[in-house]
């Protein structure tokens, strides 16, 4: 008669409202002094009772039909006694500090704080994972990891800076080799303040300037070169290319040669052109003469030439139709 009535409905209805009146006064009261862990222990012992609770009523229904009250009453007690011990574990991890749970959690922090530092190195975020690490060592003690963690950041950002700064010099370098000079000398200047810190940067518009003077070099030497051996349209190919780079007191040590090169090139056109016109190869004299025009404009030559150069032209359609 005594677990009878200790199992009787009234009584697991009294222990069931009981546990659940505590578990929702815990979440209000969380929620009254805005603290998680309050309310989410309020909320975690109230699922426990009310999944619970169908357990107990079947165990009951159970005893009554088998007549097996003693031993389903054991069974009922120990259920109550986990769900009681459930209840103190929850109340007593509630009433923890935050200090004393991260201290209680600090492993899987640990796991977690290492992992996302991880993730910002492969993500080449350095401020960010530097800002983790000092988690880690100020706020967690783990200064070994941290300063691990610090020199693969510094290791990873180097090797990445100088993979930058590689590609940026080499795209200045395709520049100078185009002899694009202007481009060239703003890029270099871009390169020395973005990657300032790298000591590869160093004189990259001095480098600019030097293979500008060396091209200068080369043209000025291969201009004496065709004009002392009577290539003469490709000594003024390089006569007009000096004619960006020499400035008039620089020009004046090539003056001579440069018109003993336009003397003769523009004899050799007029020889040409007369040639062309007594042959009557209308389409090379109409060639020919347009030549003159274009590179000795102020020439009588260029004025005859142009006297005649419509009549040229014709007579060249005329034979091509």
């Amino acid at each position: 008669m005594e677990n009878e009535g200790i199992l009787s409905p009234g009584w697991v209805a009294a222990i069931y409202g009981s546990a659940a009146a505590l578990s929702g006064a815990t979440a209000i009261r969380g929620l009254m002094i805005q603290n998680d862990q309050w309310v989410l222990a309020g909320l975690v012992a109230l699922i426990l009772t009310i999944t619970t609770l169908p357990i107990c009523i079947a165990l009951r229904s159970r005893s009554t039909d088998h007549n097996s009250s003693s031993i389903d009453a054991d069974r009922i007690r120990t259920q109550l006694k986990n769900l009681n011990e459930s209840i103190s574990s929850l109340d007593e991890n509630m009433v923890l500090s935050d200090d004393a749970r991260r201290v209680i959690n600090r492993r899987k922090e640990k796991e977690l704080l290492c992992r996302a530092i991880k993730e910002d190195i492969e993500l080449e975020d350095w401020d960010a994972g530097l800002v983790l690490i000092r988690e880690l060592a100020e706020r967690f003690g783990y200064r070994s990891e941290a300063e691990d963690f610090r020199a693969k950041i510094e290791t990873a950002r180097s090797q990445t800076l100088q993979r930058d700064v590689n590609e940026a010099i080499a795209r200045l370098d395709s520049m100078i080799s185009a002899n694009k000079w202007g481009p060239a000398m703003t890029e270099a200047a871009r390169i020395s303040r973005v990657y300032h810190d790298s000591p590869s940067v160093d004189g990259l518009r001095h480098r600019v300037e030097q293979a500008k003077e060396h091209y200068k070099y080369e043209i000025e030497r291969q201009f004496l070169h065709a004009a002392q051996d009577n290539r003469l349209d490709e000594a003024m190919e390089l006569l007009k290319e000096m004619d960006h780079y020499l400035t008039e007191h620089e020009s004046e040590q090539f003056t001579e040669v440069a018109r003993g090169v336009i003397g003769k090139a523009r004899e050799n056109l007029g020889v040409q052109f007369k040639l062309a016109v007594n042959d009557k190869a209308w389409d090379t004299a109409a060639n020919v003469g347009q030549r003159i025009i274009e590179e000795f404009p102020n020439s009588r030559m260029a004025s005859e030439v142009r006297s005649m150069i419509d009549s040229i032209r014709q007579r060249a359609e005329s034979i091509s139709r």
